[in-house]
């Protein structure tokens, strides 16, 4: 029976040791420079990146809202659990910051759960992104070892849930609230994900499946058309990554002659760093160059829908396996 909910997220960084490396220079802004090189595996080829993408930290302060964004997440599941008679704890672990996996395990078995249900924070499955989160949890299981929590079962993916779906749409009509129905409907309503390798690509349904949120999202809002881009893609690698980029998708919105543009971040789940940096800051920058008008809808965050959904497929889930 489950007794626990584990979240599982990518994580930012936040004020303070993340405790990664033996011998932390505990300099100023060393948070950023430490969570981007972990991502890199401290690799000294890929050194130019993370100067790159450290500095994108660091215009925004130096710290991520990824953390305490997914934190209220927890909170308002945990809430509508038990708001339907299921008080269950629901514990973070993320991947390349603390409360690290194994931290969200541990904590999770000090509140005495034994069978834990595993929700990863990725709409969208790719080896990098929904298995990737599945191998560190179970590696975190099998690290703390006798008495941790087994991972009795996982949310199934949700990209293309009723919740899920009218929680993006709530979002982009709360950033055009007030407009007409002819200004919305003839801007270009861009949907983003994260960029992801073609080899990757090709081999899961990451593209399809972020495609069809977009799909149905634009259906929501009865919007007559729209576009899916791609954002965050690295500026130093070999190999192809998704496209179109939201700066091919920004430039033939003006080709076509819009003249202003809706962009939401479909495929992320917070407001963290990547969405700040890539779309509120260059994409935006990029948009106003071209002439164009840019109104960026939040992600879904802990809307109402979106944290209903989740509740209601994990007391789905603990019923069918007790059924």
């Amino acid at each position: 029976m489950i007794d626990g909910i584990l979240l599982v997220g990518f994580g930012g960084p936040t004020p303070g040791c993340c405790e990664r490396r033996a011998n932390c220079p505990r300099t100023p802004g060393c948070e950023a420079e430490c969570f981007v090189a972990g991502i890199f595996g401290d690799n000294p080829a890929r050194r130019a990146r993370v100067e790159e993408v450290t500095h994108h930290y660091h215009t925004l302060g130096g710290f991520s809202p990824y953390n305490p964004l997914t934190e209220a997440q927890a909170s308002a599941l945990q809430a509508a659990l038990a708001a339907r008679g299921h008080a269950l704890p629901v514990g973070v672990g993320y991947r390349h910051w603390r409360p690290w996996v194994k931290d969200g395990v541990s904590g999770l078995r000090q509140r005495g759960c034994t069978q834990m249900l595993v929700v990863v924070l990725a709409p969208h499955q790719s080896s990098v992104s929904w298995d990737w989160y599945l191998k560190t949890a179970a590696e975190a299981v099998e690290a703390l070892g006798p008495g941790a929590p087994i991972i009795a079962d996982v949310l199934p993916p949700w990209w293309n849930t009723p919740g899920f779906v009218s929680a993006n749409a709530a979002r982009v009509r709360e950033a055009t609230a007030g407009w007409a129905a002819d200004r919305f409907n003839a801007a270009e309503l861009i949907f983003t994900a994260h960029a992801v390798p073609r080899p990757v690509e090709s081999t899961s349904p990451y593209r399809s499946q972020f495609a069809e949120t977009a799909r149905l999202t634009a259906e929501a809002l009865g919007h007559p058309q729209h576009v899916i881009a791609f954002q965050s893609q690295p500026s130093d690698s070999a190999v192809p990554w998704s496209a179109p980029t939201i700066s091919e998708a920004l430039r033939a919105a003006k080709a076509a002659g819009r003249s202003e543009v809706v962009v939401q971040a479909a495929g992320f789940l917070v407001d963290h760093t990547e969405v700040l940096y890539d779309l509120d800051h260059e994409a935006a920058a990029e948009a106003k160059a071209l002439g164009l008008g840019f109104t960026r809808a939040r992600c879904v965050h802990d809307h109402a829908d979106f944290i209903a959904m989740l509740a209601d497929g994990i007391i789905a889930r603990g019923s069918a396996a007790s059924a």
